[in-house]
């Protein structure tokens, strides 16, 4: 079963063609990473499935509902079980990291029936998902007082708080250290096996896109060139991948 469809999606910014009829299906609890090169149109692709930006055409179905003709409150309840962490985390830097965590929870109550939530359980479940992301005891640092590695477990934190069955990653590994990134990499796997989620992850990191993947798929020229498993994909002949993967290599 198909969890997110999307289906010949254009989108343009002024004369530039960032998406050209791209149509790609992730069934559901998979993780699908998707390779292309810095500024290719992948971040793009994960905010028409979350409804940040509409397409010029095409469609976006997720779980059953075409998302990208919604009207902002139907908007709102399709993709209410679906998370995205953003490339710099994007924490909000007055507020300390359990504020972060419960920020969901605080605006919009219980994931499926909307209800407000007692406090002591927010502060359960933002305890609970800080340690699962090895950030135990940290809710009252502020994002200032943490590293880059931290950030992004942080906002891995705020993404898992409310447990959406769907979850989109841009670039998660840009900017760390080799072994930073593995931690993260690694807390991905982990939390698409504990949530059953349908995973979608935005890279250039070759090293990331084998860790996770279930399935790899290269954007290029605004469509996906080609999407396999992960072991026929790295044996393929195609030039674009074979060049992807020659680039990646660290220089001799």
């Amino acid at each position: 079963m198909a969890m997110i469809e999307v289906k010949n999606l254009k989108k343009s910014f002024g004369s530039f063609q960032v998406l050209n009829g791209l149509t790609l299906s992730v069934k559901k609890a998979e993780t699908v990473v998707i390779l292309g090169r810095s500024g290719c149109g992948k971040s793009v692709l994960l905010k028409h499935i979350i409804g940040i930006l509409r397409p010029d055409a095409g469609e976006v179905w997720v779980n059953g509902e075409k998302v990208s003709h919604m009207k902002e409150k139907q908007l709102y309840q399709a993709v209410r079980n679906m998370g995205m962490l953003f490339q710099g985390a994007a924490l909000f830097d007055s507020m300390t990291v359990e504020e972060n965590t419960a920020f969901y929870l605080n605006q919009h109550g219980h994931p499926e029936t909307g209800k407000p939530l007692p406090k002591s359980e927010i502060r359960d479940r933002v305890a609970e998902s800080l340690a699962m992301v090895g950030l135990e005891n940290t809710q009252k640092k502020m994002p200032s007082d943490l590293s880059g590695g931290m950030r992004k477990r942080a906002g891995l934190a705020r993404l898992i708080v409310y447990r959406p069955t769907i979850l989109l990653y841009d670039e998660p590994t840009t900017g760390l250290d080799p072994v930073t990134a593995m931690q993260i990499n690694q807390l991905i796997r982990k939390t698409q096996e504990e949530l059953g989620a349908t995973s979608i992850v935005v890279t250039h990191d070759i090293c990331s896109a084998l860790t996770v993947s279930d399935r790899l798929a290269l954007h290029a020229d605004g469509h996906i060139r080609h999407i396999a498993e992960k072991e026929e994909f790295v044996q393929s002949d195609d030039p674009l991948i074979r060049d992807f993967f020659d680039q990646a290599q660290p220089a001799k």
